[in-house]
């Protein structure tokens, strides 16, 4: 007895490739896809009527929780100012870091819901989301627990990130702040099981090499997977140590170079990009996509949906720009939002694609083919999604 059988589909694996699968059912048990062209008794059917079925979407990069907004910068970048320059004058980052400290986590928790039932709209069933605003021990915990509180709240995955090394708080030097991140914060973070991953902003602004080693050494130590922020604003040869030391994925990379590249390639690190901040800082430095390209790395495509450089709560707005911006096919686009976007959370053998043994997050589409969601911008919806082979 299945749970559910979804028939008369278009099918779209977009396991490696966009092609349609000659399938055109499946069945699902226990939450997970267990036979493709399957039929028999079920509790549940589900008629496509030749509709597109895709896997659910995977933003695999996001600060979707916090509190209050950063309008006041963003008029400010519209007269001409830097992100650098802002951040350096005492705003950027640490603006929301107030705010957070000043919420509880119940209003964090009722400020951040709206943007993941947006995201949901679109089909994301995966939501990676990072703590980071709030560079103390007590904050940053606080954050991890209102993303836990927030998981209980929604029927989709949601994947804790612990990012206290985003940005130095006003009240102390870096050395000591760091020394708290890798002495006092991470234990306490791996102790309550609050984050499965641990990231770095690797920048001038932010830390530097000898951080994102001591991180990832003490991360490893703990259990917790390594992420980094690296080559968004300079070029700080963030990208090719971490992916030396293991990190599953590095995210922006505007100024990455080819040692940058070929070691992503090398050590298998997905290249997480991420147009929408580079749409909403009008920033004019694109990551080399072609050279990414040609080395094989897996490219990723997220949001990074946070209140200052990408308060852009659609994986479709990111997926298109990836497009127009940053010259990814179609297909790259598709795959970057799925299969690989799962790949940069370590959970590719789990989601991301439809495949026997994987979790059956699923979407349908009245389109005539999966190249339109990089089309046409805005106005697109799922015409149902499943999580775990339950309608949402």
């Amino acid at each position: 007895m299945y749970d559910l059988i979804v028939e008369n589909a278009r099918i779209y694996p977009l396991n490696g490739d966009i092609a349609v699968s000659p399938a055109r059912s499946f069945a699902v048990s226990d939450g997970r896809i267990v036979a493709f062209d399957t039929d028999g008794p079920t509790r549940a059917r589900f008629d496509a009527r030749d509709r597109i079925v895709l896997p659910g979407f995977v933003d695999c990069h996001t600060h979707a929780l916090y509190a209050g907004d950063r309008l006041a910068e963003h008029v400010r970048k519209l007269g001409g100012a830097t992100y650098e320059e802002i951040s350096r004058a005492g705003g950027g980052i640490r603006s929301t870091v107030g705010a957070v400290r000043a919420a509880s986590e119940t209003t964090l928790v009722e400020q951040t819901l709206p943007r993941v039932r947006a995201l949901m709209r679109e089909g994301v069933t995966c939501l990676e989301i990072k703590s980071g605003y709030g560079l103390s021990l007590d904050a940053e915990l606080k954050m991890l627990r209102a993303i836990r509180l927030l998981a209980s709240r929604v029927p989709i995955r949601l994947v804790p990130t612990f990012l206290g090394a985003h940005a130095v708080p006003a009240e102390q030097p870096k050395a000591a702040y760091m020394d708290d991140v890798i002495d006092r914060m991470l234990p306490a973070v791996a102790s309550e099981g609050l984050a499965t991953l641990t990231d770095i902003f690797v920048e001038r602004i932010a830390f530097d090499r000898d951080d994102l080693r001591r991180l990832a050494h003490s991360a490893r130590a703990l259990g917790l997977g390594l992420l980094a922020h690296t080559e968004q604003l300079s070029a700080q040869g963030g990208t090719a140590l971490a992916a030396e030391l293991g990190a599953l994925a590095c995210s922006h990379l505007e100024y990455c170079d080819e040692r940058d590249v070929a070691a992503l390639a090398a050590h298998g690190t997905v290249a997480v990009l991420l147009p929408g901040a580079f749409y909403f800082l009008r920033e004019t430095r694109k990551p080399p996509v072609a050279q990414l390209r040609a080395r094989g790395v897996p490219m990723a495509v997220a949001t990074d949906l946070n209140p200052g450089t990408s308060p852009i709560a659609s994986i479709l707005a990111a997926m298109h720009m990836s497009c127009t911006l940053f010259g990814l096919t179609p297909a790259e686009a598709l795959l970057g939002a799925t299969r690989n976007a799962a790949r940069a959370l370590g959970l590719h053998a789990e989601r991301g694609s439809l495949a026997e043994g994987l979790r059956a997050d699923f979407t349908v589409w009245d389109l005539p083919q999966p190249e339109f969601l990089l089309y046409q911008l805005g106005g697109l919806a799922p015409e149902a999604v499943f999580v775990g082979g339950t309608p949402l």
